[in-house]
């Protein structure tokens, strides 16, 4: 601003009215000021502006990397959400500033906030970090979580309802004739704990005794999850359907089956959780616990923007839908 003072030869203040379209500038001047910024690539410093007018229209979306599973960013899940976090920052006017932080170092979440680049975080999981998210909120970072509720939880979550997606699927499964149905997560997360949560239910609604056998403790890690499949194989395990945490996890298990010669669904039944968009299209189609990308990207939005009005951090649960497509035929 203040180049552009020195050759318009007019002071610092007025290239600010100018610039802002003020109509206490004369229209010639602010012509001649509009020329010199285009000129020179003159753009406003946002993070500047906010700071001197103590106002920021910035959110920071955080999605923890786990370097164990190495779950990217492209994620097809992760993607769904962040357009849908994109979509409903856009119509309130925000801007999105999207960053990664190790999953073991969650309290770092908080940095973009704490460095006035973003009024408040919207945190893409919970990982095994419950009292760490407890602290930063504590701390009165305005911050909210996709996750699962949790008991003594002090800051907000958005998330479906996984515990009816589990009994969900498991039922359609038993419905279809699945007598032995493996379910393969990593029930150390709180999200696919709740999962397994229905899973059990439903098994012990249709009189079923759980066996331990069949719970196969797998990360969201392709090798991991094709290991699991040869496993469950090789050692005579006796199953004829699969519950999968995810989608991708599904399909990595498919075609784990089909190139160890197993079909997909008259062997094995599987069924996925999150319908992501492929699902629809893979071969054989997908059946699917769908979450409500669209409205949840809404919702985490309306509770984050309710804490920066003062309101006190508020959880939402969202439905989920049993969707039904071959592999489970």
């Amino acid at each position: 601003m203040a180049d552009i003072a020195r050759l318009a030869g007019v002071s610092v203040s007025t290239v600010s009215r100018a610039l802002a379209g003020s109509t206490l500038v004369n229209e010639a001047t602010r012509l001649r000021v509009a020329e010199l910024a285009r000129s020179l690539n003159y753009t406003i410093n946002v993070g500047a502006q906010n700071l001197r007018l103590k106002q920021n229209r910035t959110i920071a979306v955080v999605v923890p990397h786990d370097p164990a599973t190495r779950q990217h960013l492209s994620d097809p899940f992760f993607l769904s959400l962040i357009g849908s976090l994109a979509d409903a920052l856009t119509d309130r006017g925000y801007e999105m500033l999207v960053s990664r932080v190790d999953v073991h170092r969650l309290d770092q979440a908080a940095q973009s906030y704490e460095a006035g680049r973003a009024a408040g975080i919207v945190l893409i999981g919970q990982w095994h970090h419950h009292a760490q998210l407890n602290e930063l909120a504590v701390r009165g970072v305005p911050l909210v979580v996709w996750g699962a509720q949790l008991p003594g939880q002090a800051y907000a979550t958005v998330g479906s309802d996984n515990v009816a997606g589990g009994q969900q699927l498991t039922r359609h499964l038993i419905e279809r004739g699945a007598q032995r149905i493996v379910f393969m997560g990593d029930t150390a997360l709180e999200e696919i704990g709740q999962r397994h949560r229905g899973y059990l239910q439903a098994l012990a609604e249709a009189g079923r005794t759980a066996d331990a056998r069949l719970t196969r403790e797998v990360p969201f890690e392709a090798a991991a999850i094709e290991q699991a499949v040869e496993t469950l194989l090789s050692d005579g395990t006796d199953f004829d359907a699969l519950f999968c945490a995810s989608d991708l996890m599904a399909m990595t298990a498919i075609g784990a089956l089909q190139r160890l010669g197993r079909r997909v669904p008259q062997q094995v039944r599987v069924g996925g959780y999150d319908d992501i968009a492929l699902a629809a299209h893979y071969h054989p189609s997908l059946t699917t616990v769908r979450q409500p990308i669209e409205a949840a990207g809404e919702q985490l939005v309306a509770a984050l923007l309710e804490q920066l009005e003062g309101a006190r951090p508020a959880s939402r649960q969202l439905l989920t839908e049993l969707v039904l497509r071959d592999s489970s035929a």
